[in-house]
């Protein structure tokens, strides 16, 4: 097999991705392993690594990438996770995709119409409502329906078209969400650059702010905007290249987003809890 030119950021959480690293010349291993074993054999085998917090999730580490290489990013960048084989996309289809020069989803689940029917994910005919659009392509309704999570709190946002909002000036709210689960992409510098570092960094604050008991939900808002963030060509809202600015609007959504919990229909918050009943374990 040809390595790659292609760079790999790799976030890895307790397993050592010696598989994804075989495929690319270059690489940076971004470990957020809580296993100490894991950590002595990235050291053991020479990788190039370094230790990072646990955020609970890998867009983080991307946005951390881009903003610390802001200056001297490689022409192209494989975004992925030291699981994704096998989780998020087979080695064959990522065989057919890897040295892919343009963005590129990272997913495949050809077993994903049996899923959702046994899930009970369907309309009334009994077809699927989520499905592929594509070979890679994952489209979901866009219901924000992972917020009534237990495990993924808000502090900001409690739904994907008010994030959106607050990230760019007019944009177009979806009825429905394209993207890849699990967050694993080609892009290239051109796509990451089409924001600034201060972006990037403004967007991390969002969620990353705690581990209670895991990542925020906002994240998964992200998790579904990241096709958006890389090929849309809103314009932003000033603050979020502003980091000073971008830290007291975030803050002002606090009492508002507490308001609106406070006042949420119970009608709403019953069928958003049904929503996550049927959908949990898919995404990130």
């Amino acid at each position: 097999m040809r390595k790659t030119d292609t760079f790999f950021v790799i976030h890895n959480f307790n397993t050592v991705p010696e598989e994804l690293v075989g495929y690319c010349r270059d690489y940076i291993i971004y470990d957020a392993s809580i296993d100490p074993k894991v950590t002595a054999e990235l050291e053991k085998r020479g990788y190039h690594y370094m230790h990072i917090e646990n955020t609970g999730h890998n867009i983080t580490t991307y946005f951390q990438y881009f903003s610390d290489y802001y200056d001297s990013l490689p022409e192209y960048v494989c975004l992925c996770k030291g699981n994704m084989l096998g989780r998020h996309c087979s080695k064959k289809y990522f065989d057919r995709v890897y040295d892919n020069r343009y963005f590129t989803f990272l997913y495949e689940d050809k077993d994903i119409f049996a899923k959702l029917k046994q899930q009970g994910i369907v309309s009334a005919e009994g077809d699927p409502i989520e499905c592929l659009v594509s070979e890679s392509r994952y489209l979901e309704e866009n219901t924000s329906w992972y917020v009534e999570s237990p495990n993924h709190p808000h502090r900001y946002f409690d739904e994907y078209n008010s994030l959106l909002s607050f990230i760019y000036k007019k944009p177009v709210t979806p009825k429905y969400n394209v993207f890849s689960p699990g967050a694993c992409y080609i892009v290239g510098r051109s796509q990451v650059r089409k924001h600034t570092p201060e972006f990037y960094r403004n967007l991390n604050k969002i969620m990353n702010y705690g581990m209670s008991p895991s990542f925020p939900s906002e994240a998964h808002h992200v998790e579904r905007m990241l096709p958006v963030i890389f090929c849309e060509s809103y314009e932003e809202n000033e603050w979020m290249n502003d980091e000073e600015l971008f830290d007291k609007k975030i803050e002002e959504q606090i009492p508002l987003i507490q308001f609106q919990d406070s006042i949420r229909g119970k009608r709403m918050k019953k069928l958003r809890k049904l929503e996550y009943r049927l959908k949990k374990g898919i995404g990130l």
